[in-house]
């Protein structure tokens, strides 16, 4: 602080006179890079431009570069740059180096093609540029000059042109290099060896990179990180933990890369509690170490942990950065927890992270998967920029919320905008042209996946084909596609025809579909389940034994079907017939109105889904007590009056008895009710619904 100080004081001093030497600045230029001043640096050339002083070589300005550079001053740097009345490859170098560091790519191009000449220094820093800003193509062009132009890669190149390799996994070029350093006889430096290893690790052949590991001599910590991170990036979790403890005995202190990794390997392998137990060890957390565990707990299905452990992040004052914020955003988007989102949404406008590309997308799918496509397509709209990512999610969301023409117009905008689709769009325009019986639409756009845009069909898209043909009544040609596939038909596609047969009425399709899903996957109660429906609604009580018997003996386990609604940012959770809740009295009394209501407007329950061959008013009252009518209840009693929709979640798809109560308790209270099940949104608006009965 004295240092300074008197350096500020002594600048002071050469503003009360007039014009200095070379000798008189030179000092002072020298005190201002000691202590780190560029605030002084800029009083400095202040005054040496004020008087017009022309040093006689190039040691004060590029003192003085050196200094902006060091701090990526860049408006400073160039200004300072561009005064110079000579330059050496210093002050080129200097410049190139300003650029490199603040990611400046079109600028650092530039500038390194305008030189007058260059050295090793010069390529260097433009390949480590260009390699750490996200363009390893370029880093690698500019290496392949570096050799023509008969300049020697030193280690340090090597090490920049590896880590472009690891980008791009390109494994042919990486052995090139590495071949390269062999001949050089290099590969014993420990930062080349760690580049090396990284870069078989990144580009899947991490036997080698083992290989390298185990013959570098002088380990540090980077050696452990770089096959640590390999092996969890090709789906070795255990080795990748084994190697953390290996690490520890020999002595290594992990630092926040290593934990990162060990986090990442035991979330892999779904050992959530173990990771749990290596955050808590961590004394300083860090943004990665937060940011890991709430991608971790995302990835493992546990949303609402995700969201708890962002609350105490911000509390603990660790500032969230653009994953963090998406990660979460997307946990708000699977839970449909709107205010949540919301509110992350606010975060992300505060800390000026709203328009990246990560976080927006998210936001786009966060809003529709919460139904509300209106605030989805203003966050679309305003983007700076768009990939395919952020079209699929809004094409999507207007498919899933049963604007399905809005999907498919977008769709169209999209290929006017020459971005090329890829698997997921086709399956978002599928699912449109499916919900609004678009069959001719879907045909085409079917087709154009291979004929137009050279990519191959994917189940996926068999199974949208397959849903759009059975529901618009051409289920012989459903059948013939399923047959003619090029690929074996997995579950997903029996269980699409099971799901069409059950709304189509098909048993013999149904009990086929069926049949090949109790092999295909045994233990997954659905199709039992689906199939029990179909004979239920039908009488067939020995049919609908025999299928639970079946089950009983597979030790086949029902999931559970329950309901969630969101009222004042606490979350409350249903089951059928559920009497845990402590309000389930005045819940019921609510629901028995609206029963009642309903049934004087015509309404009677659907007592043919009961799966029991109990007597009817049994029947009736398994059937009214099912969770997303509860959720109903309980929200027309917390939130009575308003216009505001009211919103249900539901883990698997809403049952044809709840469907056709929802539309009508819509018009009995003239308020909208939404209700997104395991398949779709429903907007239940004045008795009728955006799915248009497609359930």
């Amino acid at each position: 602080m004295k240092g300074r100080q008197k350096l500020r004081q002594a600048i002071d001093l050469l503003y009360t006179g007039g014009q200095a030497t070379a000798e008189a600045y030179t000092p002072l230029v020298l005190e201002c890079l000691r202590v780190n001043d560029v605030g002084q640096a800029r009083r400095l050339q202040s005054h040496m431009d004020r008087h017009y002083f022309t040093p006689n070589d190039t040691f004060l300005h590029n003192r003085l570069l050196h200094l902006y550079a060091r701090f990526g001053r860049i408006s400073d740097a160039r200004n300072l740059f561009d005064k110079m009345p000579q330059r050496d490859i210093i002050s080129w170098n200097t410049m190139l180096s300003v650029y490199a560091k603040s990611g400046s790519v079109e600028n650092l191009r530039a500038l390194f093609d305008q030189m007058p000449s260059r050295d090793s220094v010069s390529y260097n820093t433009v390949i480590a540029g260009l390699a750490g800003s996200g363009f390893p193509s370029q880093a690698l062009e500019v290496f392949l000059r570096m050799n023509r132009e008969g300049f020697e890669p030193t280690e340090y190149t090597h090490v920049s042109a590896l880590n472009a390799c690891s980008r791009l996994s390109d494994l042919r070029k990486g052995n090139q290099i590495h071949g390269r350093i062999y001949v050089a006889c290099l590969g014993r430096n420990v930062f080349v060896s760690n580049a090396l290893t990284d870069m078989y690790a990144k580009c899947g052949e991490i036997d080698k990179a083992q290989w390298l590991f185990e013959r570098t001599n002088n380990k540090n910590v980077v050696s452990w990180n770089s096959l640590i991170a390999g092996y969890l990036k090709n789906r070795q979790p255990k080795k990748c933990v084994a190697l953390f403890q290996e690490m520890q005995v020999a002595g290594f202190k992990p630092d926040d890369v290593t934990v990162s990794n060990v986090l990442g390997a035991y979330f892999q392998s779904r050992l959530v509690d173990e990771a749990i137990k290596v955050f808590s060890m961590i004394k300083k957390k860090d943004e990665v170490s937060w940011t890991t565990m709430i991608v971790g707990y995302v990835q493992n299905g546990k949303e609402d942990d995700a969201l708890n452990l962002f609350s105490k992040m911000l509390a603990e004052g660790v500032k969230p950065d653009s994953f963090t914020i998406s990660s979460v955003i997307s946990s708000c988007a699977k839970l449909a927890y709107l205010c949540n989102g919301q509110v992350v949404h606010g975060k992300a406008v505060r800390l000026g992270v709203d328009n990246d590309l990560l976080v927006s997308s998210a936001l786009v799918d966060m809003y529709c998967k919460c139904g509300i496509t209106k605030d989805a397509s203003v966050v679309f709209d305003t983007m700076p920029s768009r990939n395919v990512v952020s079209w699929n999610a809004m094409i999507r969301g207007y498919a899933q919320n049963g604007q399905d023409l809005e999907a498919l117009a977008l769709y169209e905008k999209m290929l006017q905008e020459k971005l090329k689709p890829d698997n997921i769009t086709f399956v978002a325009a599928l699912s449109a042209c499916s919900h609004a019986g678009l069959v001719e639409e879907g045909r085409r756009y079917f087709d154009s996946i291979g004929k137009r845009h050279a990519l191959v069909p994917t189940l996926d898209h068999y199974a949208c084909m397959i849903n759009l043909l059975g529901r618009s009544g051409c289920m012989r040609e459903a059948v013939d596609l399923i047959n003619n596939m090029p690929h074996e038909p997995n579950s997903l596609i029996w269980s699409t025809l099971l799901s069409v047969c059950a709304v189509k009425g098909d048993i013999e399709d149904a009990e086929m579909a069926a049949k090949r899903l109790f092999e295909l996957d045994p233990l997954n109660a659905g199709p039992y389940i689906m199939l029990s429906n179909m004979y239920a609604a039908r009488g067939r009580w020995e049919d609908v034994a025999s299928v639970r018997s079946l089950m009983k003996s597979k030790d086949v386990k029902k999931f559970a079907a329950y309901s969630w609604i969101e009222i004042d940012n606490e979350v409350h959770k249903f089951v059928a017939e559920d009497a845990s809740h402590p309000q389930i009295e005045i819940i019921h009394e609510e629901l028995s109105r609206l029963i009642k209501k309903s049934q004087e407007a015509g309404f009677m329950p659907d007592t043919k889904l009961v799966l029991h061959n109990v007597v009817e008013e049994e029947k009736f009252a398994s059937i009214c007590y099912h969770s997303e009518k509860l959720a109903l209840a309980f929200g027309l009693i917390k939130k009575p009056h308003g216009t505001t929709p009211i919103r249900i979640m539901k883990n698997i798809r809403v049952c044809g008895d709840c469907h056709q109560f929802m539309k009508l308790v819509s018009k009995i209270i003239g308020r909208p009710i939404i209700l997104r099940d395991s398949n779709r949104f429903h907007h239940f608006v004045d008795g009728s619904c955006s799915c248009k009965d497609h359930w």
